[in-house]
């Protein structure tokens, strides 16, 4: 008798691929514009860049990723024309060739680009229709002039540098956010855990193609490609 696949039991909801929220500090967002002072640093389970509380002037509080160097007390001002670290001003605002991070990907969603710890990109090129951004990826990527960004680079770089070292803290980390891990080649389960599994040799040769019309359960490998393997040059 067979069991759920993993793809399977993801989309039921089940709790055990599900990420709870009640240990999280809260949600990034940049918040109003005008100043506002930072008033506490936080360590958020959900966030690999520690968090910065900020107190705006209408004594409203949000949370943003916090730029590298900036310390309790600071104040930060949002929508500036001055590039300084930790300020939080618009595309259009920024000057070629400045370190950007939390950027955001419509006006006023509070950030949703380059959030992670220790990253940064690089402000490339404006026109009055589009502001060209180079991200940490290599990648080019066309912001919207209104959207706001961070100056600077996103606290906690240096995280990846050190290494787990074995298998149970990296099942801690990912515990924390509720991520399923280890991570197991379907190849290398058995034939009632996944389509592919089954047979003695890890390498079973078995086609990874699936059509359009196959059920969830087989749903896995390319889905219905037009062409797979080796390209045929014609002469």
């Amino acid at each position: 008798m067979g069991k759920n696949l993993t793809q399977q039991k993801r989309g039921r909801g089940s709790p055990v691929y599900r990420r709870v929220g009640f240990r999280f500090a809260g949600q990034n967002n940049m918040g109003k514009n005008g100043a506002a002072v930072i008033t506490e640093l936080i360590s958020c389970p959900a966030h690999s860049a520690p968090l910065a509380r900020i107190k705006h002037d209408d004594t409203s509080t949000s949370l943003v990723v916090a730029p590298e160097g900036v310390q309790i007390g600071q104040t930060i001002i949002i929508g500036s024309t001055d590039i300084v670290t930790g300020n939080i001003a618009e595309l259009k605002n920024i000057p070629e060739g400045t370190s950007i991070f939390n950027i955001e990907c419509k006006p006023g969603d509070g950030g949703k680009f380059v959030r992670s710890s220790g990253v940064s990109a690089k402000l490339i090129a404006k026109t009055p229709t589009k502001v060209t951004v180079l991200l940490p990826s290599k990648k080019y990527k066309d912001f919207n002039p209104n959207c706001r960004a961070c100056i600077g680079i996103a606290a906690g770089g240096g995280r990846p540098e050190k290494p787990f070292y074995k298998a149970g803290r990296k099942y801690f980390e990912m515990k924390a956010k509720n991520v399923y891990w280890p991570s197991v080649s379907g190849t290398s389960m058995n034939a009632v855990d996944h389509p592919f599994g089954g047979h003695k040799s890890h390498h079973k040769g078995r086609p990874t193609t699936a059509p359009h019309n196959a059920p969830p359960g087989r749903m896995v490998g390319m889905i219905r490609p037009r062409s797979s393997g080796r390209s045929k040059v014609r002469r």
